[in-house]
């Protein structure tokens, strides 16, 4: 179970440790808060490693772990959960290495786990449980880094679903609403990624869209979060039947409205997805050399 140091995965860890499972749940930080609270709270089943999904060294330190200890039962389960954004701002403003980051923990890490991990899934006729997004799926504006890596992630995984059908493994996602997890809930978190974004932006773009376009994004993110669901049961119970329910769902969409978003983004044209997307997630001032007062300033 990977990405346990806060959010889904510490709670997965802790109802999978008490329903009396053998769970190995990796964190980033073996003394973080969330690792601690782990070790208080759960059984001497539960262990604790520490890996760093976009090292390979960490990785396969787990995987020989992992290997060692299930070597004559084979592995039941893996949850892919580990997750990682960290800015919020149009494709055009985030810097390359922002959708690489991206990339490397949401997409790169969780393939080179769960392949290291299905030879042991494979002699045990195990499940593979993975959490994406509906930013997977559909345009979120200010998402694309995000939502890019979680749409290769679901593809991945389907692929991974028809691929390992023969071996009796069965593969679900779970496309959550939005949850109070880790970092996503505290503003100063990300005031200061806003910050080194715009010191790091091209004078010309930042010409071209205004510090304050970036401010109001940011604003509009922070109030959005204030309404994001506390309670994480319906994310955890989802993940726990994916991987015991004798036929698991190949996709479970635990959170509210997310059965109306996904009607809109099948059934409507796009530009009324793009309207509610807006309305419902971030609606972005015009950038600045848009605006007419900007032109009228030019023209003077």
């Amino acid at each position: 179970l990977s990405g346990c140091d806060s959010g889904f995965g510490q709670a997965t860890a802790r109802h999978l440790d008490i329903m009396g499972f053998r769970v190995f749940a990796s964190v980033l930080d073996l003394q973080s808060p969330g690792a601690q609270e782990l070790r208080q709270s759960c059984s001497s089943r539960l262990t604790l490693l520490q890996m760093d999904l976009t090292k390979t060294e960490d990785i396969q330190r787990v995987l020989q772990h992992i290997q060692t200890h299930t070597n004559s039962t084979g592995l039941w389960g893996l949850v892919n959960n580990a997750g990682f954004n960290d800015t919020i701002a149009d494709a055009e403003l985030l810097p390359l290495g922002k959708f690489r980051a991206c990339m490397e923990v949401n997409f790169f890490g969780s393939l080179e786990l769960t392949k290291g991990l299905l030879p042991l899934l494979r002699s045990a006729g195990g499940r593979i449980v993975t959490v994406s997004s509906p930013a997977g799926d559909m345009p979120f504006p200010c998402l694309a880094a995000y939502g890019a890596s979680k749409a290769a992630l679901s593809l991945l995984m389907d692929t991974f679903r028809s691929e390992l059908q023969p071996w009796g493994i069965k593969v679900s996602l779970i496309l959550p609403g939005y949850y109070k997890t880790g970092t996503t809930c505290d503003p100063a978190f990300w005031n200061l990624q806003k910050q080194q974004l715009l010191a790091s932006l091209p004078q010309e773009l930042l010409q071209a869209y205004g510090e304050d376009y970036v401010e109001e994004i940011n604003q509009q993110f922070i109030q959005f979060m204030k309404v994001a669901v506390e309670d994480l049961s319906a994310v955890v119970n989802s993940i726990t039947e994916g991987l015991l329910a004798a036929n698991p769902a190949v996709r479970y969409y635990p959170g509210q409205g997310l059965g109306i978003m996904y009607f809109i983004h099948r059934y409507l044209p796009y530009f009324v997805r793009d309207l509610f997307l807006k309305g419902f997630f971030i609606n972005p001032k015009l950038p600045r050399a848009l605006r007419r007062e900007h032109h009228n300033d030019v023209k003077k």
